[in-house]
């Protein structure tokens, strides 16, 4: 598996190793369903781990939380193993495991805050057109302008709500804001709502040093994100990756080109990432591919077909493993032909045809050499994993999350004063300075209309005539003059919880009241 500084990935005609001071170099393994991509991520994942590097892997059919437990013998896979001369260092083992799950079910939650998402990645998440992103920017504008602090989802709807009553101010200081584009925002932040988006942001937030935790034994963590519930909702699955790398790249430091990566990074299903991307959005992801090299960490990206990913990205991607595709229309030849230019040629291998022809479990292998040189392509049986091929159980899962070293701490929920709580106070101070301004007001209108009296103290004649009792007549000029007040005041209060903020305020307590029970 690990052989000096080269992880073991298969056999040609000669053994074809991954070289760890390479590895950050990025990379690409791709094929149609079944072909073996999954194996593949997981014995190079068993590799990484066993040289003492952490790993990031998204698992999207549940098959990888395998990696967690000891592989059971069986027939093909030592016949696989004798086939490629690693018969005598095959051996089954476990590899240390943390499991993680955006909603909190088959692993510890993973949370970020609204502020560092960021306005870029939250307009794709909600698929916001260029209006509307810009006025979410002048909210995170105007939020950093007055201290508000965006931690969740309801300190965003509140702040927006907030934008929509000051649209007029606002527009003369930061450009034209539109409360028909404040509600299309507030609309697809219902959507997210409504498919899990609000577990997702949050506190306690992820410390991506969580993530980059080896062992005592020296032995690099693999970190297992549950993707099976996550990919129902693609955008929000596509979304966390990038911001996930993003923040790798923003929190570590240069460190060059070291001897081995400090982490390496799967992004399984990256055409998800690609689909329909503003092409601002892609210039970041390159950009990201490009530099975050330099800070140690390998991006191996994971799909059916190299066209899924633009050509400015798979430039960069020097290490290649490409399983078996199918060629039955035009665009799927288009794939094949893509795919075999991308290699370094092999005077004894037709790689295009090749490509047609792998089994389950072979690949054409072309790795990064000394100097950064891709080797020749090699079609290559790729090796047998050390781990168990298939699923955890549910009670093998819950065992190691409970053993786990973070258990218990991302599980816990804060909830810190934010946006939400300063606008919330601050509608409420309105209101009852509006109160107390309606009952001075009631209170000069009832002085005015008190009878007047003669400098000698004698009262004027009332030249009105009011055939009541003089007790009924007093009783209710008093109830007439105490319930205005209170009434004026009731209905100040209901202004302002009629308002937009008031209605996304309400909307919140009675979300929070309602997710307590």
């Amino acid at each position: 598996m690990l052989a000096d500084d080269r992880i073991f990935i298969g056999g040609s005609t000669k053994a074809e190793y991954l070289h760890l001071k390479l590895a950050n170099r990025h990379g690409l393994i791709t094929g149609a369903t079944g072909t073996g991509k999954t194996v593949s991520l997981q014995i190079l994942a068993e590799g990484f781990s066993s040289a003492g590097v952490p790993v990031f892997c998204a698992d999207v059919k549940g098959d990888l939380s395998g990696i967690a437990a000891a592989g059971e013998e069986k027939d093909f896979l030592e016949k696989r193993a004798g086939q490629i001369g690693f018969a005598e260092g095959y051996v089954y083992e476990a590899f240390p495991t943390m499991f993680w799950d955006l909603f909190g079910e088959k692993g510890h939650p993973i949370r970020t805050t609204v502020s560092e998402m960021g306005p870029l990645l939250l307009a794709r998440l909600l698929d916001l057109n260029a209006t509307q992103e810009g006025v979410l920017n002048v909210a995170f504008e105007l939020a950093d302008d007055e201290g508000l602090l965006l931690l969740d989802l309801k300190d965003l709807q509140s702040l927006l709500a907030h934008v929509a009553e000051r649209s007029s101010e606002l527009s003369r200081v930061y450009g034209n804001v539109s409360k028909a584009s404040v509600g299309a925002i507030q609309r697809q932040l219902l959507v997210l709502d409504r498919q899990g988006g609000e577990a997702f942001f949050g506190e306690p937030a992820l410390d991506i040093r969580d993530m980059m935790r080896t062992t005592r034994d020296g032995r690099g963590l693999v970190s297992v994100l549950a993707a099976d519930r996550l990919m129902s909702s693609p955008r929000l699955y596509a979304t966390f990756l990038l911001w996930l790398l993003s923040e790798l790249f923003e929190e570590l430091p240069e460190v060059g080109d070291p001897e081995k990566p400090r982490l390496v990074f799967f992004f399984d299903e990256a055409h998800l990432l690609f689909d329909e991307a503003p092409k601002a959005l892609i210039e970041k992801v390159e950009q990201v591919v490009r530099l975050i090299r330099s800070k140690g960490v390998g991006v191996y990206f994971v799909t059916q077909n190299p066209l899924d990913v633009p050509d400015t990205v798979l430039a960069q991607l020097g290490n290649r493993i490409q399983h078996a595709l199918r060629a039955y229309t035009p665009r799927e030849q288009k794939a094949v032909r893509a795919a075999a230019q991308t290699f370094r040629p092999n005077s004894d291998l037709d790689t295009e045809q090749v490509i047609m022809e792998l089994g389950v479990g072979e690949a054409l292998v072309s790795t990064l050499e000394k100097k950064g040189v891709p080797s020749v392509v090699q079609r290559t049986l790729v090796r047998p994993p050390s781990s168990r091929l298939g699923p955890l159980s549910d009670d093998e899962r819950r065992e190691i999350v409970a053993l786990s070293p973070l258990a218990g701490i991302y599980e816990r929920i804060e909830d810190r004063d934010s946006a939400f709580e300063v606008l919330k106070r601050r509608a409420e101070e309105a209101a009852r300075m509006e109160a107390r301004q309606l009952e001075r007001e009631a209170e000069e209108e009832r002085r005015r209309g008190e009878p007047r009296r003669t400098r000698t103290g004698f009262q004027l004649p009332d030249f009105g005539r009011d055939d009541r009792p003089a007790t009924r007549r007093q009783t209710n000029t008093r109830r007439s003059r105490s319930d205005s007040v209170v009434e004026t005041a009731a209905k100040s209060v209901a202004r302002s919880l009629g308002s937009a903020l008031g209605r996304a305020l309400v909307r919140g307590i009675m979300g929070s009241l309602k997710r307590g029970f």
